[in-house]
């Protein structure tokens, strides 16, 4: 039965679900609906904790039922460049892999709609960018971009209870626009431009939430140690990636880009909530890094 299931939970991308989690956790601290007095996760206040869980269902489903149709629009092209993928490989059906893509926008979008209107909104607006990435987007010179508004829009859905500060949603958009960038390159290697605007656009991201938790809380101090680390990931292997210009770097560069959303995100958790709820977040990343090495990331 496990091996069954197990091509289907490939297509899925569970340790790239994981990272959708703390996009919604991060936003729904940005949003004004997670309070913290005191360094310890325990002084943790969260308003409104149902509305957060149906919000993490919702980004699982949306993040799943994007990648599935990934798979599926990739299907001829996978056959030449990547013949051991689920689909390609026949070891998953085409024909269930687009029920189960269906299925899992149509539970995503129940669930945001269950939390409010705004929110089953950019749930619409996140599937049809990721479906459009999917068929089209990924080959224009401005897909990244597309597959960042996606990101952008999911720190987004976790502000649904307060969308003031929806500009904040221009951090991942950036962000994955770098990693977007740099994948480019995963089956014939890179270009020395996309590696200096993968550089630049990840200095703006790590100033950017310095600027915003230092303007917007009393928490900036507690997002600088997250932001080191964040910083250090990101930056080691985008240097050995264009040093090398080897698929196998690249590939390793983009799927600890993919990764380290989750310290990304606990810096933009801490300094808008306080280090607090930035190690709840953060508290992802061991299951993110599991699931990787089950389950690919790229």
């Amino acid at each position: 039965m496990y091996r069954k299931i197990f091509p289907y939970l490939q297509l899925m991308r569970p340790a790239n679900m994981v990272t959708a989690m703390a996009d919604v956790m991060a936003g729904f601290a940005i949003g004004g609906c997670v309070g913290t007095l005191q360094f310890f996760p325990t002084s943790i206040h969260v308003q409104h904790p149902q509305q957060l869980l149906w919000l993490l269902l919702s980004t699982i489903c949306l993040y799943g039922g994007g990648v599935v149709f990934n798979d599926v629009f990739d299907v001829t092209l996978d056959r030449k460049e990547r013949p051991e993928r689920p689909l390609p490989s026949g070891r998953a059906s085409l024909k269930v892999a687009i029920i189960l893509g269906c299925l899992l926008f149509c539970i995503a979008l129940f669930a945001a709609f269950y939390v409010s209107i705004s929110a089953g909104i950019v749930a619409i607006a996140i599937a049809a960018l990721a479906v459009y990435y999917d068929k089209f987007g990924k080959h224009t010179s401005w897909g990244p971009i597309n597959m960042g508004a996606c990101r952008g829009l999911n720190l987004i859905l976790g502000m649904s209870c307060n969308i003031n500060l929806w500009y904040v949603g221009f951090i991942p958009l950036i962000y994955i626009s770098a990693i977007t960038l740099i994948s480019k390159g995963e089956v014939h290697g890179g270009s020395k431009r996309n590696y200096i605007v993968a550089f630049v656009l990840y200095s703006i991201v790590i100033l950017g939430i310095a600027i915003l938790s230092y303007l917007q809380s009393t928490y900036f101090y507690w997002s600088l140690p997250l932001l080191i680390l964040f910083g250090y990931k990101i930056f080691s292997t985008l240097y050995i990636a264009a040093q090398t210009n080897e698929p196998r770097n690249i590939m390793k560069a983009v799927k600890t880009g993919v990764i380290s959303l989750i310290i990304m995100d606990a810096s933009l958790a801490a300094g808008f909530a306080g280090l607090g709820w930035g190690l709840v977040v953060l508290s992802l990343l061991p299951l993110s890094i599991y699931l990787a090495r089950k389950f690919s990331v790229t």
